[in-house]
């Protein structure tokens, strides 16, 4: 069970780590649909949720505090999904059905986080040595 284990961790922390360069790298576009949602000061938060990412991504590849790499990314998600996301707010059938694919999506994976988070410190699975 530890192998299974250890292969969604890896795989959540590198979709996350990706998450994260997009957040560098591509600043001015996500601020630009930030502020379209209304998030304040659109590029400072875009640079802060991409360290936020990387942060919890690094935390859960190296199964280092893997419990609050968990809760750093659910704390990214459930934000995000509520104020990027908000598919009842939308008009355009299309864009609405969109939105909510990513609603769901950001919440589906916020519960995956909720297990790795449990599993970790029920059963203190530590396979690197670096912490409790």
């Amino acid at each position: 069970m530890d192998i299974l284990y250890l292969i969604g961790r890896i795989v959540l922390a590198v979709f996350f780590l990706f998450s994260a360069i997009g957040h560098f790298t591509r600043v001015q576009m996500m601020s630009g649909y930030a502020r379209s949602k209304g998030v304040p000061l659109a590029p400072v938060a875009v640079v802060a949720t991409g360290v936020q990412l990387a942060a919890g991504g690094v935390m859960l590849l190296l199964g280092w505090y893997v419990w609050v790499g968990s809760l750093i990314l659910i704390a990214f998600l459930v934000p995000v999904a509520l104020i990027m996301h908000n598919f009842w707010a939308v008009k355009d059938p299309q864009m609405r059905m969109v939105e909510m694919v990513q609603f769901l999506k950001n919440l589906a994976i916020a519960a995956a986080l909720l297990v790795v988070l449990a599993y970790s410190r029920a059963t203190g699975w530590n396979p690197i040595g670096l912490a409790p």
